[in-house]
């Protein structure tokens, strides 16, 4: 077993990778000499299993000696199912509070998946429901309790204050604003893309941390809306009289790949549409030039995302269905998931009709008639 293959460093003393070509290759590893010990070994019959959080640290000759096998985050329904066989019961010992004395709840362990961890696995979730039990068992101790009961509602008191929020709750449909579905070596996750016009020369500027296929990314989706301003209805002089500022927020985390591009044109469609986007529906897709909607990874992970955050509705590429199969059923049950093929159903299901603002009865002050403001 070599764990975590990702955090191999170089320096002056060696370089492990070298080695690890060696001992990997089928064609070598018959007569695999160790330059210390100096005696050859035969490691053609040993199976090595690795594991890495992240595939982008490892060297591409290594990569191509390996068979990569993706294992995707668990659901909130199988959290719960581990929590509940193995790391209650294992923390329950470690802490010497029996489960006579203190009980842990489904909806209370539930709360802490949702509110206290933020994770693909449950390495968190476990230092929480230690935690947790930490503060039951002192609370035995010394108030001579003879039964804790932690429930959803007095969770805070043994865990303190919720971590995570849910990133939709509270929001509102924006002119400019759109949400988005990203993928992260902890999982999905859920991105906001803003953008805002001020007066310039058709500048597009972009911030945010992004790497170069996300600003590519940004360019095919302001050059599309730009060929298609008629139809949309945006004045031409916007593109020669108007900068745009996007943003994707949380700018100290650096971002990048090409599934954003539908969603950062939903934000500058909005803006120069001036039709508020819908903060309850977030999406994921590759943009080309013409308007079609390409297929991405990670599906699984963002739905997941998508369900914890509170979205109502998912926009996915068409050629995306077949990796809907493998979308537990938990989480398909919380979102209504569209497949689209173009951006204009994107902008179709993403974006509210444009606000109308009635005029307003104002009373002239040297006479009785009445006029309208516009």
């Amino acid at each position: 077993m070599l764990d975590e293959v990702d955090k191999m460093g170089a320096d002056v003393r060696g370089d492990p990778t070298a080695a690890l070509l060696e001992v990997l290759d089928p064609a070598q590893n018959t007569t695999f000499v160790d330059h210390y010990l100096e005696v050859p070994f035969d490691l053609s019959g040993v199976m090595f299993i690795a594991t890495a959080n992240s595939l982008a640290p490892i060297l591409d000759p290594l990569l191509d000696r390996m068979e990569v096998l993706t294992l995707p985050g668990y659901t909130p329904g199988e959290k719960l199912a581990i929590a509940k066989r193995y790391l209650l019961p294992r923390q329950l010992t470690e802490t010497g509070v029996t489960a006579e004395r203190a009980s842990l709840g489904d909806p209370a362990l539930e709360r802490l998946i949702a509110e206290f961890t933020r994770e693909a696995g449950v390495r968190q979730l476990e230092r929480e429901i230690q935690g947790v039990l930490r503060k039951a068992a002192l609370e035995v101790v010394e108030g001579g309790a003879a039964t804790v009961e932690i429930s959803a509602d007095n969770l805070e008191r043994y865990a303190g204050q919720p971590k995570v929020q849910g990133e939709v709750a509270g929001r509102s449909p924006e002119i400019g604003v759109a949400t988005g579905l990203a993928w992260t070596p902890v999982g999905g996750d859920i991105i906001f893309v803003e953008a805002i016009q001020m007066p310039g020369k058709g500048q597009i500027t972009l911030t945010g941390q992004l790497g170069e296929v996300m600003k590519e990314s940004a360019q095919a989706a302001w050059s599309l809306l730009r060929a298609r301003a008629g139809a949309l209805g945006i004045p031409l002089d916007t593109f020669t009289q108007t900068d745009v500022h996007l943003h994707v927020p949380a700018g100290a985390v650096p971002k990048d790949g090409p599934s954003a591009g539908i969603t950062i044109a939903a934000a500058l469609a909005s803006l120069l549409c001036r039709r508020p986007a819908r903060h309850d529906v977030a999406m994921t897709g590759e943009l080309t030039l013409r308007g079609r909607v390409l297929p991405i990874g990670g599906l699984k992970e963002k739905l997941t995302a998508a369900a914890r955050a509170g979205v109502k509705t998912v926009l996915v590429p068409g050629r995306n269905q077949s990796d809907i199969v493998e979308v537990p059923d938990e989480v398909k049950q919380l979102l209504e998931i569209i497949p689209v093929e173009t951006i204009d159903q994107v902008l179709e299901h993403a974006l509210l009709e444009p606000r109308v603002t009635k005029p307003v009865a104002v009373r002239s002050r040297r006479s009785s008639r009445v006029e309208a403001r516009p």
